[in-house]
């Protein structure tokens, strides 16, 4: 049996491939929209790809089966209560599917949404016990699928919640302990709340140590699991929608053109947004007024999904080799306005010199004295679940996620203080701020971190 996981950093998702190497067949289980990984391992190993399965219509990213399906003519599996607009195999609870003697077992584990499948996996088709589980949203290292991301199309987490208790406490659980666990995600996930940064586990471990897998009613279970989740990010529900659809398929060889100043200015002149994906310090020597900045080495993609819109057509500027790998990530999410990239950065800033700006970023120290000294707005970003570690005096919460659409809250005449963990967030939320219109916006250097273990002042 070959058995591969791909994990995608930068997204927290799993994705696998799963194959026969007597037989030659093989099976993608929750492709991404960039599909050649799969397509050269199979390639290298002698497979071909016969089957897709997705473990549920996916919130968080743009699922690639489509793209998989044109590439290779395999067929595209959900669980039996899904009905999306493209032809699919309906895949039954119990359902098994010969690769060869590699077998695959359905079983039915709605909850994160109703149509919630996850994967068994033997080697041999008369194994007794399961390789492993590929449990999608449904059960996670250290966490569960939260059931309240579908709570405004028609199905309540109440109702969601008593499905996942079923599918967690009595079906997974149900399993041997042996038996791995291969999740969908991992931890930073918005998907739950307290995720591992393994990427796999055993049912025996998560039965041992998953605060959702202890025993317990199911009026508990949905208490606990339903507490301090995460802000949705924006664009979570346009692409459980687009999973759906029959939509715009994308090449496997896709790439967005570079653009001279004059193109970019043009761009911008029609109302595209500039995506400054450069390091925050960088960012703040100098930035074009209006740039949005999420850099391009950590959670770009759903990030981008928090503080943009997929309509919005976008122009990247992007350290030297990343502009392509930037634009892959935006694609990922479903975002195809990227309509180009600035071809060189610091010549295009150098020559609207006018037009650029610095960014403030306050030390702690500096932070204190205008937080003491001034009609300072201070704002954390962070999630729920981080204000347990403390706050700011006198701040108020506005989770990242919930930032442009809480801008409104905020006085844009008042100095703005915004602070994450570590000051990756913050610079994203500044630069959002400071594109509405907000005239004074700085943001805690090194985050709440900083501010616990301050420098001391200089003498």
């Amino acid at each position: 049996m070959l058995f591969t996981q791909y994990y995608l950093e930068c997204l927290s998702q799993a994705s696998y491939l799963v194959g026969d190497e007597t037989s030659g067949r093989a099976v993608v289980i929750d492709p991404r929209r960039d599909i050649a990984e799969y397509l050269d391992d199979a390639k290298a190993h002698g497979l071909t790809i016969v089957g897709i399965i997705s473990t549920h219509f996916h919130a968080d990213f743009l699922s690639g089966h489509l793209e998989l399906a044109r590439e290779t003519g395999a067929w595209i599996g959900y669980g039996a209560v899904a009905q999306p607009e493209f032809e699919v195999r309906s895949l039954t609870d119990g359902e098994r599917i010969g690769l060869g003697e590699v077998t695959l077992q359905i079983l039915a584990t709605p909850g994160h949404t109703p149509e919630s499948i996850s994967v068994l996996v033997y080697e041999h088709a008369d194994d007794p016990v399961a390789y492993g589980v590929l449990t999608g949203d449904a059960l996670f290292i250290g966490d569960v699928g939260r059931p309240d991301l579908l709570a405004s199309v028609g199905v309540t987490a109440d109702e969601l919640g008593r499905m996942l208790y079923d599918s967690v406490q009595h079906r997974l659980m149900g399993l041997p302990d042996a038996v791995r666990v291969f999740p969908a995600h991992g931890a930073g996930s918005s998907c739950g709340k307290n995720l591992s940064t393994e990427r796999q586990s055993t049912i025996g471990e998560q039965r041992a140590l998953n605060y959702a897998c202890q025993p317990m009613s199911e009026a508990e279970f949905l208490a606990v699991v339903t507490g301090g989740q995460p802000p949705t990010p924006g664009y979570f529900a346009y692409d459980a929608t687009l999973n759906k659809q029959r939509r715009r398929l994308r090449d496997t060889a896709a790439t967005i053109p570079a653009l001279t100043a004059e193109q970019v200015d043009a761009a911008l002149a029609e109302g595209a947004v500039l995506h400054d994906a450069r390091d925050p310090r960088e960012f703040a020597t100098g930035h074009l007024r209006g740039a949005i900045n999420v850099p391009w080495d950590g959670r770009l993609a759903e990030t981008v999904g928090t503080v943009l819109t997929p309509e919005q057509q976008v122009v990247i500027l992007a350290p030297e080799s990343q502009e392509q790998q930037v634009a892959m990530r935006f694609a990922r999410i479903g975002f195809d306005n990227v309509v180009g990239y600035v071809a060189d950065p610091d010549a295009y800033l150098l020559l609207r010199r006018t037009a650029v700006a610095p960014a403030s970023r306050l030390t702690a120290n500096q932070a204190k004295d205008a937080i003491t000294s001034a009609d300072v707005q201070t704002v954390d970003i962070r999630n729920q679940g981080e204000l347990i570690a403390g706050m700011l005096p006198g701040a108020c919460h506005i989770p990242l996620a919930q930032l442009a659409s809480r801008a409104d809250e905020l006085d844009p005449d008042r100095p703005v203080l915004l602070y994450c963990a570590s000051g990756w967030r913050s610079s994203v939320g500044a630069s959002l701020l400071r594109a509405k219109g907000f005239a004074d916006v700085s943001d805690l250097l090194g985050g709440y971190g900083a501010w616990q273990s301050p420098q001391p002042a200089a003498s």
